[in-house]
């Protein structure tokens, strides 16, 4: 087997070390603490290996299929983040736990998503654009729609949240683009660019697992004391999300290809992301970055039992 092979099958098999990790965390958090002060920067990779995939022709295909990847991002930013504050609001949520939902669900995309479209038979090239594209969008979108949602727990600095989106998210995003082009120049540029696309997505997973990790470690207690509003809260958001946008795409005529491809990219959160600002930005709030990291366990569970599900359908026509 190939050492490509091992990465493809090391990244396909995120949920596994998601949940791993986890566990892990749960019974020996100090192996995962340490991670604190580089959940920023560690995003950071993970956007950077992302702009490293894309090239200039990728935004060529959006302006073919600006119709299709347009529904997909306005799905984004407005089932999921509705979800959230719904959701928040039905439960009667105490702050940390509310805004902290309503941040992840504010949030664009998981690059996880790709992964998931592939597995499911879905269209990966649709949900590579869509992933791009809501990363973008959510560089204004992610602080304005958490200051609207989330004002009424406590004040939400836009412009702070929209300063660490540049920093956290655009820049890096913007570099990756610029080395990627970059390789270009070389005489022979498949080799480095085939050995970035497979070691970049096992980079990916592994920054998640340890933000992840680091998270449920460092708030073990307050996980342990808020289970049951956190844990169901979470999982209402991410079956609307699944569920909703696989629905609307479904009555707005679009094929089974794009419904699926709709409800991974709206069901799956960058929860990384999520954790990263709701640790900078609200640290009097405990509770604030673990819907979070519980969204990460849940997304990846409930995408891979679909893809397991659309994947063996189509394999049985």
């Amino acid at each position: 087997m190939s050492w490509r092979r091992v990465c493809a099958w090391i990244a396909a098999a995120f949920p596994i070390w998601v949940v791993l990790g986890c566990a892990w965390a749960w019974w020996r958090p100090g192996d995962w603490t340490w991670f604190k002060d580089w959940i920023a920067p560690g995003l950071g990779v993970i956007m950077l290996g992302m702009g490293l995939t894309l090239r200039g022709r990728d935004f060529g295909a959006v302006a073919r299929k600006p119709g299709a990847v347009a529904v997909g991002v306005v799905a984004q930013f407005v089932i999921m983040p509705l979800s959230g504050w719904a959701i928040a609001a039905a439960f009667g949520l105490e702050k940390g736990l509310a805004l902290g939902l309503i941040l992840v669900a504010c949030c664009p995309g998981g690059t996880a998503s790709n992964v998931i479209a592939y597995l499911a038979r879905a269209n990966v090239a649709l949900s590579v654009l869509m992933t791009m594209c809501s990363t973008l969008v959510a560089v204004v979108a992610t602080p304005w729609l958490t200051s609207w949602l989330a004002g009424k727990y406590m004040p939400v600095d836009a412009w702070a949240l929209f300063r660490s989106m540049v920093v956290i998210v655009l820049l890096p995003l913007l570099a990756g683009m610029a080395i990627n082009s970059g390789l270009g120049r070389l005489k022979n540029p498949d080799p480095v660019r085939r050995a970035v696309g497979a070691v970049g997505p096992v980079l990916s997973v592994a920054m998640i697992v340890l933000i992840v990790g680091c998270i449920v470690g460092l708030r073990k207690d307050q996980i342990a004391s808020a289970a049951g509003p956190l844990f169901l809260s979470v999982l209402l958001l991410h079956l609307a999300g699944f569920g909703i946008g696989y629905l609307a795409m479904k009555v707005l005529g679009f094929d089974e290809a794009m419904r699926r491809t709709v409800s991974i990219e709206v069901g799956m959160q960058n929860s990384g992301l999520g954790s990263a600002l709701a640790m900078k930005h609200f640290p009097e709030l405990a509770l604030a970055p673990v819907p979070a990291a519980i969204s990460a366990v849940y997304h990846c569970l409930i995408g891979s039992v679909l893809a397991a599900w659309w994947g063996r359908s189509e394999r049985s026509r």
